[in-house]
Order: C-alpha cells, then structure tokens, then sequence
C-alpha cells in the first residue's frame, strides 16, 4: 500500500485526468457498497476533512432512529476503478461517528482489523501479521435462479465437464485458463500480487488464484477488491461466477484457505528449524488458540448455512480441530513444501468467501493472541499433531470436529466470545448485531421449502 497525502492524490487525479471518486465500504455481512461523487476542486480535503454522511441501518450497523454515520476516504488505498468508463478513482473508506470528532465506528471491520493487528506486539512480541489467501470459485456459463410463493430453483449451465481428476487440469480441458491470465492481469494491475492460478479439482469449472501474502488489514481489503474484479470481469466476459461454499451437489465446495504466520524485527516469527513443521513454541501456542475457539470462530469464518453444506465430516473438508503436516482434512495444515524459513506458516482451511473478511482475520488474530497469552499447547490439548486420514478417521474418540450447521456456530460464539473482546475489540454491540443478522438468515432459509423436499416427500 502506498502512503498517500491530499496532494499526492490531487496529483492523481491530474495525472489520469479523473472525473469520478468511489467510496467503497462494506456492510456488517460483508457486502460492497459505495457513492460517487464527480470531481471538482478541493474535493480530497473536503472528504477528508468533512466526509460524505450516509445511513447506516442500511448497512446492519445501526437501528433507523440512529441511523447518520459517516465515510472518510482511506487516502492509503486509492487505485483506478477498472471497470467504470469514465476516469474514476476508488478508496476504501472508515466509517466514523456523527460527534464532530470523527471517533471511529466501533463496528467498521476497517477499524477493528487495524485495532486487533496493534494487539500483536503488546501481547505476543511479533510486530505484524501476514496473511495469504487463496480464492475458490466456480466459472458458470450460465446461471438462473429464483424463490417465490410457488416457486424455488436454481439452474446452472457448466461448459466443462470432467470425467477424471480435474486438479491441475491442462488444455484442451481447462477452458479457462485465458480468464485466470486475465483476471489475474486485472489484480496485479490494482495492487494484489498473484502467486498462481489453475483449475481446482471440481469438475464443472472450478478454478483457483492464490496472491501473496500482506498484513492483515490490506489483505481484507485486497479480498474484496479481488471479488470486485473476478465479479465484474466474468460480466465483462458473459460468464457468471460464485464464491458460495457450496454451490453444487456432489462437486468439491469452495474454500478461502488462509496461510497465516507472525513477524518480529523483519522476520519469520513462528520458524525454528527441528521442531515439528519448523514451527516454534509461539507458533504452536498460536495454533492452539485457534483450534480451542474453532467453533465460535466458526460464526465469522464460515457465517453462511451454505457454509455447512461445504463442511461436512467424512470427505476432504477441513473439519476436524487438529493439526499436522500436509494434512488438507485437518482444519490447520503446515505445508510441507515450504522450504524458506521466512515462510515457515500453517494454513487455516476451514474459512470461505462468504466472511467478512475483516472481522474474519481479526477474530482469527484474536484467537491465536488468546493461544499465546494463555500458553494453549495444541499437543496437550489433544489437537494433534495429527498426520493420518482424517477422512478414515471420522470416529475417532480423541478428535473435536468444527459445527456442521450456522446455528451451532452461533451458539459456540455465544458461549465462548471473551477472547474476540479483549482489549475492547470485538463489542457486545457487535456480537448481539452479528448473531442476530445470522439467525434471521437461518429462520429465512429454514421457512423455505426445499426442491429436494418436493422430490422425497410431494407424494407420500
């Protein structure tokens, strides 16, 4: 992220001949919002200074009879928005309080994500966090879909379809290796570095890009501008793509892995060469916090029913609460192909794309700090080092498996939020607003009568 001033950005806008401003924010659930507004002179500063006010019932955050809240630019994450015709100039913005004192939003996952990554050094030592995620996805030629009083379906049309392994697919199979070349262009080209792309293993058109890693902050944020582009660029191509856990019967679900290790003076803070993974004591205690609030973190890395359907026990989904290496069922896996000390790290598997990233990461964060200051070692908890099947596992006694359903996760997060609010992070305010949103999903979809339903009991 390039640190940018009111007159670098003024120089900006002079130098691509910008006619628009975007402000993008995202609501309690994760969903992309923004306002526009056309460029005139001293416009930066004005944002700035005074902001652009907006209703923030309508963003979950607020009840309407308390609803005027305000956006101010992040100066820090300008970039040209590839997708709108005239010149237009994106910032994230923090939400702040109508007080005339700009004081931050508790609730704005910009704020508590930079909050919860200050929290590291006073409580582990390490300086920052690095994050790496990998994005999932399903490419549809064609998707239709709707629920009504007398109506529910969904139909998707996929122009691939596998009959063998699909992973790593080559041409002439993988069709859409020229949409991950571009898409991946797009991404670089806004500021998120790639790792790699290709075909995962699902066989009617999954893909997936993995970028490189940055702290916890531009990595949320990178995460939804990388949906913004994937989304728009497959409009763009007449093509429809899905992040949704699962999306199809009987194909493999889409996951957001996220490689995850600490730094301290410059380096790799979780490396010691010999022990087990190459990963240290801080890394372990780390590692055992968050397998111990698994379950409530449930309620932020997985907040989808949809979640559920991907996170089943007894095939490759990551369920079980242990550790251990290359282990792809295991909810955390320390990649044995990582050879550079400087990246020794573990891959947390269970979350998808359906979080809000920043409350996601922060409520991993503050799971692995709680690990740390309590010294939670996952050996002496039972969570491993686990390095057998866990698919042919699923019975074992000694094994803690993550909720098979939202309203589980809910009631984990019930029972166990005290480490999400140390220091004053995560409020009650939060957590009431987040349950309640999530529970109401759930009586949606619970009312709703299900195809399937009609196919096993219409004419019992």
């Amino acid at each position: 992220m390039t640190v940018q001033t009111a007159q670098s950005v003024n120089n900006l806008l002079k130098k691509h001949k910008i006619e628009f401003i975007d402000l993008k924010c995202i609501d309690l659930a994760g969903k992309l919002h923004h306002i526009t507004l056309p460029v005139y002179p001293g416009i930066i500063k004005k944002l700035v200074t005074e902001g652009v006010g907006f209703d923030g019932s309508s963003y979950g955050f607020r009840k309407v009879e308390n609803s005027d809240m305000i956006l101010i630019p992040d100066l820090n994450t300008a970039i040209m928005d590839l997708f709108r015709e005239a010149p237009t100039l994106s910032f994230y913005c923090h939400i702040v309080l109508t007080d005339g004192k700009h004081t931050p939003f508790s609730q704005d996952g910009r704020y508590l994500a930079a909050k919860a990554e200050s929290l590291l050094k006073k409580y582990t030592g390490a300086d920052k966090s690095l994050w790496g995620p990998e994005f999932e996805f399903y490419i549809f030629s064609d998707v239709d879909y709707d629920t009504r009083t007398s109506a529910s379906y969904y139909h998707v049309k996929h122009d691939e379809e596998f009959h063998k392994n699909a992973y790593h697919a080559a041409n002439p199979f993988d069709i859409y290796d020229d949409f991950r070349d571009e898409a991946c262009k797009l991404l670089i080209k806004s500021g998120i570095p790639v790792k790699y792309h290709h075909h995962e293993v699902g066989e009617r058109g999954q893909q997936e890009i993995e970028v490189t890693f940055n702290d916890l902050l531009i990595t949320s944020d990178n995460i939804i501008t990388a949906k913004y582009i994937l989304f728009n660029f497959a409009r763009e191509k007449n093509l429809h793509i899905t992040f949704m856990p699962k999306p199809m019967y009987r194909q493999a679900g889409n996951g957001m892995h996220l490689h995850l290790y600490l730094t301290q003076n410059g380096k790799n803070a979780f490396y010691k060469k010999g022990e087990y993974g190459n990963i240290n004591e801080l890394g372990r205690y780390f590692i055992g916090g968050m397998l111990k609030h698994g379950p409530a973190l449930s309620a932020f890395t997985n907040p989808s029913t949809n979640s559920y359907k991907r996170l089943v026990p007894g095939f490759e989904a990551p369920v079980a609460l242990v550790y251990g290496q290359g282990n792809r069922a295991s909810a955390i896996r320390i990649p044995k192909y990582v050879m550079n000390p400087e990246e020794a790290r573990f891959e947390y598997r269970p979350p998808d794309a359906t979080a809000n990233p920043y409350l996601c990461l922060s409520a991993m964060l503050l799971a692995g700090i709680d690990g740390v200051v309590n010294k939670i070692d996952p050996v002496k908890e039972g969570f491993g080092p686990f390095d057998k099947n866990i698919k042919d596992e699923a019975d074992h006694e000694d094994i803690h498996f993550l909720p098979t359903r939202l309203s589980d996760a809910l009631n984990a997060l019930k029972q166990d939020s005290d480490f999400l609010k140390r220091d004053g992070l995560f409020t009650d305010e939060l957590l009431d607003q987040w349950v309640k949103i999530k529970e109401e999903e759930i009586k949606a979809i619970a009312t709703m009568p299900h195809p399937f339903e009609y196919k096993m009991y219409f004419t019992l």
